[in-house]
């Protein structure tokens, strides 16, 4: 039996969940039958569900992990105009570790010669605000990504535009992205390994972890089916 992962496709605290309550059930349910999760987000709506999220931490039965892109207010709402500002995504991280679940910053995406020069920043922020551990993702570009962003980034950071591009091929191999298991998430290449040594280097600085503390995967009670003795206490 492993976690179940929430959010790796789309996040779960997106704002329609203040109406619908999804996440918010199936918390519940995985609460209700001690199943571990671990949630990948960067909507600050999950502190709504700390009723549910510390009672699972006490019992090593959930992990967070919280995207951090830059601090500076003003890329972020142009790189996410709907999401949630930097320093509110901070308290986000001080609000879950004060009530005791581990939070991980997830400083992604990585885009080289835009938000780059940040790694240490944000790894000193998170570990400030409470996080124990972080892990990093370049900037990916499949398909049809990669001409959505560099139209963003001929409107939005044009004076960019040409170390960027010309950075991040240099870590795919030439090419805007190389989908290679091994490759996708970090590069390849001497700027790749630079920035994972000062990720790493950061890390132990600030006292960040690169895996999170393993969850309980032995109290899971799945529910009665049909037939099943109940229990008597």
């Amino acid at each position: 039996m492993r976690p179940i992962v929430i959010g790796t496709a789309t996040d779960p605290y997106q704002p329609i969940e203040a109406q619908r309550r999804v996440t918010r059930q199936v918390l519940e349910v995985l609460r209700d039958f001690r199943h571990p999760a671990v949630i990948l987000t960067r909507g600050t709506l999950i502190e709504r569900d700390l009723d549910i999220l510390a009672p699972m931490a006490r019992a090593d039965l959930i992990r967070v992990g919280l995207s951090l892109t830059t601090l500076d207010p003003d890329l972020s709402r142009r790189l996410e105009p709907r999401a949630p500002a930097p320093a509110r995504r901070l308290q986000t991280i001080r609000a879950l570790a004060a009530e005791g679940v581990p939070v991980r910053s997830m400083i992604s995406p990585v885009i080289p010669a835009l938000t780059d020069h940040e790694v240490e920043a944000l790894l000193a922020a998170a570990a400030r605000a409470g996080a124990q551990c972080a892990s990093w993702a370049l900037l990916r570009l499949p398909h049809e990504v990669a001409p959505l962003f560099r139209d963003w980034l001929e409107r939005h950071a044009p004076g960019r535009a040409v170390a960027v591009m010309n950075r991040l091929r240099a870590m795919h191999g030439g090419k805007d992205y190389d989908a290679a298991w091994q490759h996708r998430m970090r590069g390849t290449g001497p700027h790749a390994e630079l920035l994972k040594k000062r990720f790493a280097l950061a890390c132990r600085r600030h006292g960040l972890s690169r895996r999170g503390a393993p969850l309980d995967r032995t109290a899971f009670a799945p529910p009665p089916r049909k037939g099943d003795q109940l229990s008597l206490f």
